[in-house]
């Protein structure tokens, strides 16, 4: 990886833009394994521009990904504001991850995870996220819910938590 990509990712990961749940998000989109440990949720949250058309005002996201993976993810967040549904489906992983540079071959998987989690996110079939009620806001599982969820007892998840500097 070239000395400038590694500033770049080093840059997006020690201030991430845009890193967490939503609250009242519009649709959410998740896409991963927990098999590999590549996992990515995105948050979207729409509204109306000036000219009447339907816009993302804000994207988040939550990873269980690399550093690359989280980098990608904080610049494809702020590329898709402001963007149409259409125009956000339109980009492709290299386009959610140009301002990082050119990825290397074995990170380019960073970006169609990101890619696959705004589609995941954006796409009709993707499952609406239910009205608040006044009582008990709705809370979306987390990832590390989703990585814990199921009957399996084959499924295993190892979280290494990594110290800064490292």
């Amino acid at each position: 990886m070239s000395d400038d990509l590694q500033k770049r990712i080093h840059e997006a990961i020690a201030n991430p833009k845009n890193l967490g749940e939503m609250e009242n998000a519009d649709s959410v989109g998740t896409v991963g394994s927990a098999d590999c440990g590549d996992m990515l949720r995105m948050w979207v949250k729409f509204k109306e521009d000036a000219q009447g058309r339907k816009v993302i005002d804000r994207a988040t996201f939550q990873t269980f990904g690399c550093e690359t993976a989280i980098a990608v993810a904080s610049v494809a967040t702020e590329l898709i504001a402001g963007k149409t549904v259409d125009e956000a489906l339109s980009m492709s992983g290299s386009d959610l991850s140009a301002p990082l540079g050119p990825l290397p071959p074995m990170k380019i998987h960073c970006a169609q995870l990101v890619e696959g989690a705004l589609r995941s996110a954006l796409t009709p079939t993707a499952a609406p996220v239910p009205a608040a009620s006044p009582a008990q806001p709705p809370k979306a599982a987390t990832l590390f819910d989703s990585l814990h969820s199921g009957t399996s007892s084959e499924k295993k998840v190892k979280i290494v938590l990594k110290q800064p500097g490292s």
